[in-house]
C-alpha cells in the first residue's frame, strides 16, 4: 500500500505542474458598435469568390494569391515558426543518442617493453535531460505554440489585405480607364466645338469671348486626358506589383466600373467579427504566448533536475564486445538550485508579467479597432450609396440640361458660351459619377476586410470561442 502511495506521489511529482497564471479572455469596453437596427444585415456570404463575383476580379485575386511576394514572405514565416514549435515540443522527450567507440593504445617503459591496449564500446543513453517539475518547458512549449498560431494569423491577415489592395488597385484601373474614354470621348466634341466657333469668328458670327472660351475648354480637356493617360499606365504598374506577375495574356478587364460585380457584405454579428478577424486572433495568441511566458520565468525560481544515463557493454576484444559481463551502465542527475541570482530571477518574473499587461491592452486596442473599422466602413457604405444615386439624378438633369443647351444654340435662340456652360457641367458630373461608384465600391471593400473576410475553409479551424 506505502509503495501504491509512493508510486502516485512520484508519477505526480514527474508530471509536474504550471506555474502560469490561468488564462482568462479580458472583457473589453467596446467602442463604437453597431447598434441601429438597419446595420444589422444578414450573415456573411462564403469567402472571396462570393464577395467579389466577377471574373476578371477572381482571375486577378488568384494570381496575386499564387505570386505576391507579401504572401509568401508571410508562408515562410509561418514554416519557420512551426519549425520551432516543432523543436520546442521535442524538449519534452528525452534525447536518445547511440555511441560506438573502439581504441588501441600502445604504451612504452623506461625498461624498453612496451604494450598494445585495446578498448571498444557501444553506448546508448540521454544527456541532460531536464524534468519538467514545474511546467517551465510545457510553457516554453505553450509559448512557442500560441506565437506560432499567432504567426498564423498575421499570415491570414497578409492575405486579407492582398486580396483587399488587388481589388482597390482593379477598380482604380478600371474607373481610371473608364474617365480616360470619357476625356477622349469630350476632346472629340471640344475639337469640333473649337473648329465651329473658330470658323464662326472668322466669318463674324461669334465674338472673341466665345471664341477664346472654347480654345480655353478644348485645351482643359488635353490636360485632363494627358492626366488619365498617366493615372491609367500608373494604376496597371501598381496592380502588376501586387500580382507579383504580370497580367495574363488573355486578361480582359472591364470596360466600365458599374460591370464589376461586387455582393453586399453582411455586418453579422458581434461574435462572428470576434472570432474571424485575424488580427484579434493574432493579439489574443499574443496574450495567451505572453501568459506562458509568465510560467517560464517563475520556473526559473526553482531548482531544475537534471538527468543524465546511459548503458551498454565495454570490451577490450572486440569480438568479446557483447559477451556476457561486458555491460556496463552510469546513472548522473544533477540539480541545479538558483541561489544568488534569484533577485534578477524574479525581475524577469516582473518582466514577463508587464509583458502580459501590454498584451492584454494590445488585445484590447485590437477588438476596439476592430469595431471602429466596422462602424467606419458601414457609415460609408450608406454614405456613399446615397451619394451615388444623388449624383445619378444629377447627371441625367445635366444631360437634359446640354441638351436643351445644344439644341437652342443649333437653333440660334442661345450663344455658344450656354452650350459650352452645359457641356462642361454634364462632363464633371460624368467624371463625378464615376468617382462616387469607385468610393461606393472602396466602402464595401472597407467592410470586408474589416468583418475579417468570409467564412471559407481555411478560415474555419482558426476559429476560437466567441466572446459572451
Amino acid at each position: 500500500m506505502h509503495k501504491q502511495l509512493l508510486a502516485v506521489v512520484v508519477s505526480g511529482v514527474l508530471a509536474g505542474c504550471s506555474l502560469a497564471p490561468d488564462y482568462q479572455r479580458p472583457d473589453v469596453d467596446i467602442i463604437n458598435a453597431w447598434t441601429p437596427a438597419e446595420q444589422q444585415p444578414a450573415a456573411m456570404p462564403m469567402g472571396w469568390e462570393s464577395v467579389f463575383d466577377d471574373a476578371a476580379l477572381q482571375q486577378l485575386i488568384q494570381l496575386g494569391l499564387e505570386s505576391n511576394k507579401d504572401l509568401q514572405i508571410a508562408l515562410l514565416n509561418v514554416e519557420l515558426y512551426r519549425k520551432q514549435y516543432q523543436i520546442q515540443r521535442a524538449e519534452l522527450i528525452p534525447s536518445l543518442t547511440l555511441n560506438g567507440a573502439g581504441t588501441r593504445t600502445a604504451s612504452s617503459a623506461f625498461s624498453g617493453n612496451s604494450s598494445i591496449s585495446s578498448a571498444y564500446s557501444v553506448t546508448a543513453g540521454m544527456t541532460a535531460y531536464e524534468l519538467d517539475l514545474f511546467g517551465k518547458i510545457r510553457n516554453l512549449k505553450d509559448e512557442v505554440l500560441e506565437t506560432y498560431l499567432a504567426q498564423e494569423q498575421v499570415k491570414r491577415s497578409t492575405r486579407l489585405t492582398i486580396i483587399a489592395n488587388i481589388v482597390t488597385a482593379y477598380l482604380t484601373w478600371v474607373a481610371d480607364t473608364e474617365q480616360l474614354k470619357l476625356a477622349q470621348e469630350n476632346l472629340k466634341i471640344e475639337e469640333d466645338n473649337n473648329r465651329l466657333v473658330t470658323l464662326r469668328y472668322d466669318q463674324g458670327i461669334d465674338s472673341s469671348v466665345v471664341q477664346a472660351q472654347a480654345q480655353a475648354s478644348y485645351e482643359d480637356m488635353l490636360v485632363t486626358l494627358s492626366r488619365y493617360q498617366r493615372l491609367v499606365d500608373q494604376d496597371r504598374y501598381a496592380l502588376v506589383l501586387l500580382l507579383g506577375a504580370e497580367l495574363p495574356t488573355d486578361f480582359k478587364p472591364a470596360e466600365k466600373l458599374e460591370a464589376v460585380k461586387i455582393a453586399t457584405v453582411g455586418a453579422g454579428l458581434p461574435s462572428t467579427l470576434l472570432n474571424q478577424r485575424p488580427d484579434i486572433l493574432a493579439a489574443e495568441h499574443s496574450l495567451r504566448a505572453a501568459n506562458a511566458n509568465i510560467g517560464v520565468a517563475r520556473a526559473a525560481l526553482f531548482p531544475s533536475i537534471s538527468l543524465t544515463a546511459n548503458a551498454g557493454t565495454e570490451s577490450s576484444e572486440l569480438s568479446g564486445l557483447f559477451d556476457s559481463g561486458s555491460g556496463a551502465w552510469t546513472f548522473a542527475p544533477s540539480i541545479s538550485l538558483p541561489i544568488f541570482n534569484s533577485g534578477a530571477l524574479r525581475r524577469d518574473v516582473e518582466v514577463a508579467e508587464i509583458e502580459n499587461q501590454i498584451a492584454v491592452k494590445q488585445y484590447e486596442k485590437a477588438v476596439q479597432s476592430a469595431f471602429t473599422d466596422v462602424s467606419d466602413a458601414l457609415t460609408a457604405l450608406s454614405g456613399y450609396a446615397t451619394e451615388l444615386e444623388n449624383q445619378n439624378k444629377a447627371l441625367k438633369s445635366y444631360q437634359r440640361y446640354f441638351d436643351l443647351a445644344d439644341l437652342r444654340y443649333q437653333s440660334g435662340v442661345d450663344s455658344m458660351l450656354t452650350r459650352l456652360d452645359a457641356q462642361s457641367s454634364l462632363v464633371s458630373s460624368q467624371q463625378a459619377s464615376i468617382t462616387a461608384r469607385l468610393a461606393l465600391y472602396q466602402s464595401q471593400i472597407d467592410l470586408y476586410k474589416a468583418l475579417g473576410g468570409g467564412w471559407d475553409q481555411e478560415i474555419k479551424p482558426a476559429v476560437t470561442s466567441a466572446i459572451q
